[in-house]
C-alpha cells in the first residue's frame, strides 16, 4: 500500500492486469487473517489493516484485511526456493514488485512460476483470488 491524498470515490480503478500463463509451478495458499496476524508479530508489524478487519473495512474503506506484500514476497520466494532446490540450487538474489493490492476473503491465491531457460534464473508471480496479477518477482540461482 502507497500511502496517497484520498482517492477520489468515483473515479475508475485501474485496470488489472493478467497473469503469465506458462506457469510449469504452482500452489494455492489461503493468507487468512490468522496467517496475517502471525506475520505481523513476526515482522513487527503493528498496523491494524492487516489484522482488524472492522478497522480495515470501516476506517480506512478497504474492503478486507490487506495482506502483506512482503508476505506475498515471502510465499513466492518459498515456492522458487523449493523448485530449483529439487534441481540442485539455491536462490542468491530475489527481487520484487507488488502491482495490485491482495485482500483476504476466504479464498486462495495463486503463487506461480518458471524457471529460466538458463536454469540459473525462475520467473515468479502471484495472482490474487480472482486471477488478477498481483506480485512479480525474479530470481537467481547457483549451484547449491
Amino acid at each position: 500500500i502507497v500511502y496517497r491524498d484520498p482517492a477520489d470515490p468515483n473515479a475508475p480503478a485501474p485496470a488489472p492486469r493478467a497473469g503469465p500463463e506458462e506457469a510449469v509451478w504452482d500452489e494455492k495458499v489461503d493468507p487468512d487473517a490468522v496467517m496475517l496476524f502471525r506475520y505481523s508479530a513476526l515482522t513487527f508489524n503493528g498496523h491494524l489493516i492487516h489484522y482488524d478487519r472492522e478497522f480495515c473495512r470501516d476506517h480506512e474503506g478497504y474492503p478486507d484485511l490487506i495482506i502483506h506484500g512482503p508476505l506475498i514476497a515471502t510465499l513466492l520466494m518459498g515456492l522458487g526456493s523449493r523448485e530449483m532446490a529439487a534441481q540442485g540450487k539455491r536462490m542468491t538474489r530475489f527481487a520484487y514488485r507488488a502491482v495490485r493490492p491482495s485482500f483476504t476473503d476466504g479464498r486462495a491465491m495463486t503463487f506461480a512460476g518458471k524457471p529460466g531457460n538458463d536454469g540459473k534464473t525462475a520467473d515468479l508471480w502471484a495472482l490474487d483470488q480472482d486471477g488478477w496479477l498481483a506480485m512479480q518477482a525474479d530470481a537467481d540461482f547457483e549451484e547449491a
